[in-house]
């Protein structure tokens, strides 16, 4: 579904992502870990085509986006979903409002229509009558999943999730992880998200990339990762100070 050859990006002078080569296949939830500032939401936004590479390909059903115009990138996001960090929700918009957004900014369809796919997407991520509300109302666990609401309103192919239990309680963080999960098995879309939680990794991937000093230095599902013996992936799943990673 995805492929990444040679990525490489510098931003304001540092090298930021050196040679990332990385395949998500069809399907699969593929977490990439690794320390804060490594990069990892970085190589997030060449794969939704928000930054060009310097050099590298990233190949997304066969094309590669790096080369695309603006108008073909834009047709190609509309397969794509995105949860923020901070689920980026307009603050001057009801639920509703940013829940449809995008709906409303690239279909045909009427106002009735729109108002059915807001509530069964809300419905999906076990919000009930909250359409009128707005951002400021919500826990942050709410506007989350409403964040995961919009992300899949216009039935997305791929899902990209940036962080996606941070500034969360961990009870609520395990929610996100179920629902993702549960989105998955639902829509059989793809996932690519970007974590250093290692109890959301663990439980929502079914591959995991270390991404370090700009390059993916390990691969594996959760069982291989969790016993690996590389010591840079060792040092930061088991969060711990001595080692290869400077503190």
């Amino acid at each position: 579904m995805i492929s990444i050859r040679g990525l490489k990006k510098f931003l304001g002078g540092k090298l930021v992502l050196e040679e990332v080569n990385l395949e998500v296949k069809q399907g699969e939830t593929m977490v990439v870990i690794g320390p804060s500032g490594c990069g990892k939401s970085v190589l997030l936004k060449h794969m939704m085509g928000l930054l060009k590479p310097d050099a590298g390909q990233i190949i997304i059903y066969g094309k590669d986006i790096t080369r695309m115009k603006e108008r073909e990138l834009n047709e190609m996001r509309k397969k794509f979903g995105m949860l923020f960090q901070e689920a980026a929700l307009f603050d001057s918009l009801s639920v509703e409002d940013n829940v449809s957004f995008g709906l409303r900014e690239h279909t045909n369809l009427n106002g009735q229509e729109i108002k059915k796919i807001v509530q069964e997407k809300l419905r999906m991520v076990g919000l009930g009558d909250i359409a009128g509300l707005k951002p400021s109302e919500l826990s942050g666990g709410m506007r989350k999943r409403v964040g995961l609401a919009r992300a899949i309103a216009m039935d997305p192919e791929i899902i990209f999730y940036d962080e996606p239990t941070t500034g969360v309680d961990p009870i609520m963080g395990d929610v996100i992880n179920n629902l993702i999960l549960e989105l998955q098995d639902r829509l059989n879309i793809t996932s690519v998200a970007v974590t250093h939680d290692m109890n959301s990794a663990y439980k929502i991937a079914d591959r995991i990339a270390m991404l370090y000093e700009g390059k993916i230095v390990e691969t594996g599902d959760v069982e291989s990762i969790k016993t690996t013996r590389n010591p840079i992936v060792k040092q930061f799943i088991q969060g711990v100070a001595e080692g290869p990673i400077s503190v």
